[in-house]
């Protein structure tokens, strides 16, 4: 009995086809390198939020709007890549700020960390509380932007300066000093007057109500020192320290 005969694909050419499919799916493809040997997987505005992330003390909606919006798009890879390096993601969506901190494992354990806890001096803690308190007031009352003169704070940082300081012009320095410092860690927010400037919402999450109780207590106590510099005199006790992380190889 005779067949009808079938034309059957030849193997070769069925294997040509299917690599010919596979190199066309691929070319199709974008590729994500950025570089010569890049192999990393993250598309460019994402890996652009979390070197923003990484190279700054916070990022916020009103001073990193592409990075934001990033940010907010794709949380879960961003925490991940940070969680690789035993580092976490804060976010908060009220005050549009976010910022990344040191891991802490359920055991309690150590992690190895990229950041150092910052102390702060006395006059640094002062002009804090008064940047806290002035931003909540003024939030309270319907003001989403809170500016402060230069000059408010060097008069705050006076009234709370022991009877028994003698050394006016020294401390009027430091209190310059604590202002400036605030200005470049962008917990104070430059404006287009050098001696004015705008306070960063990133202030709450430095100070929440708890911890400003406790600087208080501690700057009512501490009024009663004498001017001497001393170990003391910087704020590096319990309650000070970890008020925020910032990237050791910035400073």
């Amino acid at each position: 009995m005779t067949h009808p005969m079938v034309d059957e694909p030849d193997t070769f050419d069925v294997l040509d086809e299917a690599l010919s499919d596979h190199a066309e799916d691929e070319t199709e493809q974008p590729s994500l390198a950025l570089f010569e040997g890049d192999i990393g997987t993250l598309f460019p505005e994402q890996r652009d939020c979390l070197h923003a992330l990484l190279r700054h003390r916070y990022i916020s909606a009103d001073h990193h709007p592409g990075q934001w919006a990033v940010l907010l798009a794709n949380q879960d890879v961003i925490k991940s890549r940070l969680n690789d390096l035993f580092l976490d993601l804060h976010v908060d969506r009220d005050l549009r700020v976010a910022f990344k901190r040191s891991a802490t494992p359920e055991g309690g354990d150590q992690l190895p960390s990229l950041l150092r806890n910052v102390s702060h001096t006395k006059e640094e803690t002062i002009v804090m509380i008064s940047l806290r308190r002035r931003f909540f007031t003024q939030r309270q009352e319907g003001d989403y932007a809170v500016f402060v003169d230069r000059e408010t704070l060097l008069e705050e940082v006076a009234d709370h300066r022991p009877e028994t300081a003698t050394h006016r012009a020294m401390d009027h320095k430091r209190a310059n000093n604590a202002i400036d410092g605030l200005a470049t860690a962008a917990v104070l927010l430059r404006t287009d007057d050098p001696d004015r400037f705008q306070i960063s919402p990133i202030i709450e999450v430095l100070l929440p109500i708890e911890k400003l109780r406790a600087l208080w207590t501690w700057l009512i106590t501490s009024n009663g020192a004498d001017d001497t510099p001393s170990q003391d005199a910087d704020a590096s006790d319990d309650e000070l320290d970890t008020l925020f992380d910032t990237d050791g190889v910035q400073e």
